[in-house]
């Protein structure tokens, strides 16, 4: 007799439903649909694809209702499949997209057992890559990280805007500031700051678009850089939101070291990082976790250790603000 968990469970692990998804994402196909292209032929033509590979996954995907196929009107795309479309309420498109970072971070769990016997991110056990050294190489059309992850700022940056003296800033450096929402915030919160974001070359490149869209192109601005290097001094703060816990400690230490060297004695190094506990409630939390960690090391460190890493990389505290259970914002100087 069969056991009808092992069908449930084998279900389950089918990696095939998923993937053929995201290749529809990529190739962009239910755009191409709703744009008149709806042969076979036509969309191999249009998504520079082999043709009888892409008819299977067409024919696949219609077998899971994503789209449907008929002789009068070719493929299309059906209600279930709608969501992969660029413009629908709610798109899904490029957050599947393999092109883009989040379809990228998902792909690298194929590194799971890597992470799993390790406690070590997949991500460069899949790739031979760290996922942050992909960050520039996405194209700036499918950088979905630059508009879902860091698009909105949540409670907890506006803690940073709001919550630190900024009265006495003319300029701060965001470092691996993303998209350069933060900056945006704090500039239009306090008038008389103005500052850069750093960044690598993807990154930087979505940040100096916000930033103009928003009208701070003259008091705002986005480097091109990583702050394992050097990085430019000559800003009163250089901030750190959400960046050590992206990296092991030696890493950490690293990239505080450089803050401070760029701060000097006359700068400060103000510390926002995240704390990725969730809790045992949240129907994601599980997913989230081990999502994370098989991406980014991630270490959840508490409020000590980040002190601990601060006096490891040479800097003093001078100032502790709040600490929620998500963030700790605490402010260093050089020796």
């Amino acid at each position: 007799m069969r056991d009808p968990n092992a069908d449930e469970l084998a279900a389950m692990a089918d990696l095939l439903g998923p993937l053929a998804i995201r290749v529809a994402a990529t190739l962009r196909l239910a755009d191409h649909m709703a744009a008149g292209v709806t042969t076979g032929a036509g969309l191999a033509r249009r998504v520079g694809a082999h043709p009888p590979t892409l008819k299977k996954l067409l024919r696949y995907l219609v077998s899971r209702g994503v789209f449907r196929w008929s002789e009068e009107r070719g493929y299309e795309v059906t209600e279930l499949g709608a969501p992969l479309l660029d413009d629908a309420p709610g798109s899904v498109r490029r957050r599947l997209s393999m092109d883009g970072l989040l379809g990228l971070a998902e792909l690298g769990l194929v590194g799971l057992p890597h992470t799993v016997r390790t406690g070590e991110a997949g991500y460069r056990a899949a790739f031979g890559r760290d996922f942050w050294q992909d960050v520039s190489d996405v194209p700036d059309d499918a950088n979905v990280l630059a508009e879902e992850v860091a698009g909105v700022l949540d409670g907890e940056g506006r803690l940073i805007v709001h919550s630190y003296d900024w009265s006495g800033v003319r300029r701060v450096l965001d470092v691996g500031g993303g998209n350069g929402t933060l900056l945006i915030e704090l500039a239009r919160a306090h008038p008389g700051l103005g500052g850069a974001v750093l960044d690598l070359p993807g990154m930087a490149r979505a940040a100096a678009r916000r930033i103009e869209e928003h009208g701070l192109g003259g008091r705002c601005a986005a480097i091109e850089g990583s702050f394992l290097e050097p990085i430019p001094p000559g800003y009163d703060v250089y901030l750190l939101s959400a960046i050590l816990c992206d990296w092991p400690d030696d890493d950490a230490v690293k990239i505080l070291r450089r803050c401070g060297e760029a701060a000097g004695t006359d700068g400060r190094v103000l510390v926002a990082d995240l704390n990725l506990v969730y809790d045992d409630d949240d129907p994601d939390a599980a997913r989230m976790n081990l999502l994370l960690t098989g991406t980014v090391p991630v270490p959840v460190r508490t409020l000590k250790q980040v002190k601990r890493l601060g006096a490891a990389a040479g800097l003093d505290l001078s100032w502790e603000g709040p600490t929620t259970r998500r963030r700790t914002l605490l402010e260093f100087r050089a020796h």
